[in-house]
């Protein structure tokens, strides 16, 4: 993985919490970055796929894809968020097609 540099200024209290997880994580400030960095984008694009899903956008699928995660986690992650991704008229739709 190519790495390139980035520089950016934050807050004072923000490099105080910084400096607090580089102490209990026994890492230096880039390494802490990368890492905080990662996790809070990661965080992101399953949020950002679970919207464009809840929102009829995409499918479950793809949502999984823009997620990172293979489908079956992103299923669960689908079922602990609670968001309704099938619409009610499909489903009744469905429904009355087994009748």
């Amino acid at each position: 993985m190519t790495e390139v540099p980035l520089s950016t200024r934050i807050p004072k209290d923000l490099e105080r919490e910084l400096e607090k997880y580089m102490y209990e994580e026994h890492v230096e400030k880039s390494s802490a970055v990368r890492r905080l960095l990662y996790e809070a984008l990661r965080m992101w694009r399953e949020e950002y796929a679970l919207k464009l899903l809840s929102e009829g956008k995409v499918t479950v699928s793809k949502a999984a894809q823009i997620a990172g995660v293979d489908i079956w986690d992103f299923i669960s992650k689908v079922k602990k968020s609670k968001i309704i991704w099938v619409a009610d008229e499909i489903v009744s739709k469905d429904l009355d097609a087994f009748r």
